[in-house]
C-alpha cells in the first residue's frame, strides 16, 4: 500500500512540474496563444504520460510527445520541450530493451517529416529543426538514462560477484575444515586400528594357553572376533569420513615426475614412451599435469589394453600443455566399459584454473589434451573474466551509440549551417538593384532581377510605413553577412492578376530606427 502511494504521489509531482512550464509560456504570452482545448489536452496527454511511464515507458514518451509536434512540427517548443527530455530519459532508464525506443524515435520521425511535408513551409529548415530537435531533446536524454540504466546493473552484478566471492571463500573454509577432519579421521585409523590389532593379537595368545579352561577359550575367541570385527567397521566408518580427493590418492611416490611416473608404466609392462625432451617436461610442482597423465595412462592400460602410448608434456614460462594418445587396441570387443567420472573431475578442475581440456576419439584410438596455466603464472578467475568482459561490453555500446548520436549531431548541425548560410546568401537583393525597381512595373518584368529566394523569417517591421493590405509582400536581405543583422528589402505586389509592384520599402537594421528618431528629436530640440 505503502509503495503504491509512493508511485502515485511521484506521478503526480511529476504532471505537476511538466504541466508548469506550458501554463508559465501561455501566461508569459511567449508564442502565440493555444485555444483552451489544445492546452487542456496538452495536460493530459503529460497526465498519461506521467501514470504510464513506469509500465509502459515507450508509450509514455509518445504521449508526451503528441503536444509539441501538434503544436510545432519540429518538436522545438518551450511548452513541451522539457517533457520530451524527461519521458525520453525515462525510456531509458525503465525500458530494458532497445527496439521500442528505437521504433518511438522512428514513428516521431517519420510523422514530423509527414506534417512538415504536408505544410510546405520552408520543409528543409524545419526537417533540420526536427532532426536536431529529435536528436537533443530525445535521443541524447535516452542514452544519458540507458547509461544510467546499464551502471546500476553493472554495480548490481558487482555486488553479486563479491557476495558469491564471499560464497567461495567461505566454501573453501568448509573444505578445509573436512580436510582436517578427514586427517583426524585417518589418524583415529591409525591409532585405533593398532591398539584393536594388539588386543586381538593377545586374545588369540589367551585362547592358545595351556591350562585354560574350553569356557575361557571360548571366551578369548569371542573376544579376538570381536576385536577384529571392529576393526573392519573402523576402516568402512573411517572411509566414509575421508573426502574423496584426486590428491589425497596415495598411488604414487611423492615428488614423483611425469617422465619417472612414464618409465614406472613402462616398467609394469604398458607400451608407453615419453616424446617430449626432459628439459621441456613439466616439473613436481605441477601436480595437476601429473593428474592428467596418471589418469590417461590408467585409462589405457584398462580401456586399450596392448595399445602403444604416446606422452608429450611441454612447458614453457606461461603455459603447460600435455597430450597422452593411446592407439586403436588389439582387441577392442575385450575392453571394459567405464563411466568417465575421473575424466569429468580432471576437466571441472582444470576450467576452474582457467585452463582448457579435450578427451575424445582419435584415429580410432583416444586423445586426452589439457592446457593449464603452468605454475607460478597468474591464474584469472573465469567468473571475474566474465564480468569484466560484461562491463567492457556494456561501456563499448554505449560508447557506440554517444558517438553515433555525436556524429548525427555533427552531421546535422553542419546541414543546418549549410543551409542556413545557402538561404540568407540566396536572399540578398542589392542596394543598386532595390534602387533600379520602380512601382507600377509588372512582377513579370522585375523577376529576373530578384533573388531565387525568400526571407522565410521576415524581421520586425521597422519601416517607416506599414505593409499595404491585401498584397503579396516579400523580403530580401540587403547584405550576404551572415549571424549579424542587416538591412532588409521589402517589395509588395498586388494580390491580383496584374501582380504589379505596389510598394517597396527599407527595414532598417535593429536599433537603427530608434537611434534615427532620437537624432531627429535632439535635432528639434
Amino acid at each position: 500500500m505503502k509503495s503504491r502511494r509512493r508511485v502515485l504521489l511521484v506521478g503526480l509531482l511529476l504532471w505537476g512540474a511538466l504541466a508548469l512550464p506550458v501554463l508559465a509560456v501561455e501566461w508569459l504570452h511567449l508564442h502565440e496563444p493555444d485555444s483552451t482545448w489544445q492546452q487542456l489536452a496538452g495536460i493530459v496527454a503529460l497526465g498519461a504520460a506521467a501514470a504510464l511511464h513506469r509500465r509502459r515507458p515507450a508509450i509514455a514518451f509518445l504521449l508526451a510527445a503528441a503536444p509539441g509536434l501538434a503544436a510545432a512540427s519540429s518538436l522545438f517548443t518551450l511548452s513541451y520541450g522539457g517533457a520530451l527530455a524527461v519521458f525520453a530519459y525515462l525510456m531509458g532508464l525503465r525500458s530494458p530493451a532497445v527496439r521500442p525506443s528505437l521504433l518511438a524515435f522512428g514513428a516521431l520521425a517519420v510523422a514530423g517529416t509527414v506534417k512538415i511535408s504536408i505544410r510546405q513551409v520552408d520543409p528543409a529548415a524545419e526537417w533540420l529543426v526536427l532532426m536536431g530537435t529529435l536528436l537533443f531533446g530525445a535521443v541524447f536524454p535516452w542514452l544519458i538514462g540507458r547509461y544510467w540504466r546499464q551502471s546500476r546493473e553493472l554495480t548490481a552484478a558487482g555486488w553479486a560477484r563479491a557476495e558469491q566471492l564471499e560464497r567461495e571463500h567461505r566454501i573453501v573454509a568448509d573444505r578445509a575444515r573436512l580436510r582436517e577432519r578427514a586427517r583426524i579421521a585417518q589418524d583415529m585409523h591409525d591409532s585405533l586400528g593398532h591398539e584393536l590389532s594388539l588386543i586381538a593379537l593377545r586374545a588369540g595368545a589367551l585362547q592358545v594357553t595351556l591350562g585354560l579352561a574350553e569356557a575361557h577359550r571360548t571366551a578369548a575367541a569371542d573376544l579376538r572376533s570381536a576385536a577384529s570385527d571392529a576393526t573392519d567397521r573402523l576402516g568402512a566408518i573411517i572411509g566414509l569420513l575421508r573426502e574423496e580427493d584426486d590428491e589425497q590418492a596415495p598411488l604414487a611416490p611423492p615428488g614423483e615426475t611425469v617422465a619417472e611416473l612414464v618409465d614406472r608404466a613402462a616398467g609394469s609392462g604398458l607400451a608407453v614412451h615419453l616424446v617430449s625432451t626432459p628439459a621441456n617436461v613439466p616439473d613436481t610442482e605441477d601436480r595437476t599435469a601429473y593428474r592428467v597423465v596418471q589418469e590417461a595412462l590408467t585409462n589405457a592400460a584398462k580401456y586399450a589394453p596392448g595399445a602403444p602410448v604416446a606422452v608429450e608434456a611441454r612447458q614453457d614460462g606461461t603455459t603447460t600443455t600435455v597430450t597422452v594418445t593411446n592407439a586403436r587396441p588389439a582387441d577392442a570387443s575385450a575392453a571394459p566399459s567405464g563411466s568417465g567420472t575421473g575424466l569429468l573431475g580432471l576437466r571441472s578442475r582444470i576450467t576452474a584454473l582457467g585452463g582448457s581440456f579435450d578427451a575424445g576419439p582419435h584415429d580410432g584410438g583416444f586423445r586426452v589434451s589439457a592446457r593449464l596455466p603452468a605454475p607460478g603464472a597468474p591464474r584469472g578467475n573465469p567468473g571475474d573474466a566474465g564480468f569484466v568482459h560484461a562491463r567492457r561490453t556494456a561501456r563499448r555500446r554505449v560508447g557506440l551509440a554517444f558517438g553515433a548520436a555525436a556524429v548525427a549531431g555533427t552531421v546535422l548541425i553542419g546541414g543546418a549551417f549549410t543551409w542556413y548560410a545557402y538561404t540568407k546568401t540566396h536572399a540578398v537583393l542589392t542596394p543598386q538593384a532595390y534602387v533600379q525597381l520602380r512601382v507600377g512595373t509588372p512582377l513579370a518584368d522585375v523577376e529576373s532581377r530578384l533573388p531565387a529566394r525568400t526571407i522565410s523569417d521576415p524581421p520586425v517591421e521597422r519601416a517607416p510605413t506599414p505593409p499595404p493590405a491585401q498584397a503579396d509582400c516579400r523580403y530580401y536581405r540587403a547584405s550576404g553577412e551572415l549571424f549579424v543583422t542587416v538591412e532588409h528589402f521589402r517589395l509588395c505586389f498586388a494580390d491580383d492578376a496584374s501582380h504589379t509592384l505596389i510598394d517597396k520599402a527599407v527595414i532598417p537594421k535593429a536599433g537603427t530606427a530608434d537611434q534615427v528618431q532620437e537624432e531627429e528629436r535632439e535635432w528639434a530640440r
